[in-house]
């Protein structure tokens, strides 16, 4: 009897179709996704068990530097506890991080040269540009008008150098309300007037999306305490951030959040 002779087929498979898909994929995530912005320094959160998530849109972040881990210092505390500031808004709506960083720029502007007259900082429209355009900022005022000057590489390198003595938002224990403010209380002030102002102005002339959004944004400021955000180190001591908490309660900012990491399963609990 004769063997039969099995046809081979080709074992050539077209990717074309999963190719289209995998482009079509790669496209839509470019376009949707939310980058994180480029920070001055770095921290390692501590670990929560908390998985409540921080908002990514209307939000004040407060960075706390931590000490160097590089080991090129002699004294590694020296670039400890630097305080920057950034402000997002939302890009899907009229309150863009642009208009929100210009917002508070104008108020915070306006209570230091209330309080400082002898020495007023003005910022000329191509500095005002350059703040609502960069993400996170961390120099005295006094320093304002010279760092907005820079180009955006070497305004990057300037913030980034953290044993500058000019980086980094001057604070300090002062907890009178209403008497002359440090550099930080000045910036939380025009949160909180702004905040209200917001929430002021929320009826007049504004559509109802506008209404809903400006709502939300005082809402998460001042009540729920997702709209201020403390951003430190791990290994950053204690008394560090709770300057910082100390001065948000002095400015009647009383309610908002740390920024942790998940922590794992096998992780130790503290």
């Amino acid at each position: 009897m004769g063997k039969v002779k099995i046809k081979k087929k080709s074992t050539l498979i077209d990717m074309t179709a999963m190719s289209d898909v995998t482009v079509l994929l790669l496209t839509f995530f470019m376009l949707t996704s939310t980058f994180l912005q480029k920070e001055p320094t770095i921290v390692y959160t501590p670990s929560s068990v908390s998985e409540e998530k921080v908002p990514m849109n209307n939000l004040v972040t407060v960075l706390v530097s931590s000490a160097d881990k590089s080991g090129k210092l002699e004294d590694p505390t020296i670039a400890e506890g630097k305080l920057f500031i950034s402000f997002t808004g939302d890009a899907d709506s009229t309150l863009s991080s642009e208009k929100i960083r210009g917002l508070m720029l104008d108020e915070a502007l306006a209570i230091y040269n209330d309080q400082h007259k002898n020495n007023r900082v003005a910022l000329n429209e191509v500095q005002k540009a350059a703040f609502r355009s960069t993400n996170m900022i961390g120099v005295p005022f006094s320093e304002l008008p010279e760092v907005l000057s820079m180009s955006i590489t070497d305004r990057d390198k300037f913030l980034g150098d953290m044993t500058n003595p000019k980086v980094g938002i001057p604070i300090d224990d002062n907890k009178n309300r209403d008497g002359r403010l440090n550099d930080f209380q000045v910036w939380l002030k025009a949160i909180y007037n702004v905040a209200q102002r917001i929430n002021n102005e929320q009826a007049e002339g504004l559509s109802a999306e506008e209404r809903s959004q400006l709502s939300n944004l005082y809402t998460a400021l001042m009540r729920r305490g997702q709209g201020i955000a403390i951003k430190a180190d791990k290994d950053t001591p204690f008394t560090t951030v709770q300057l910082v908490f100390d001065n948000l309660q002095t400015m009647k900012l009383n309610k908002f959040s740390l920024m942790t990491a998940l922590k794992s399963e096998n992780e130790p609990t503290q």
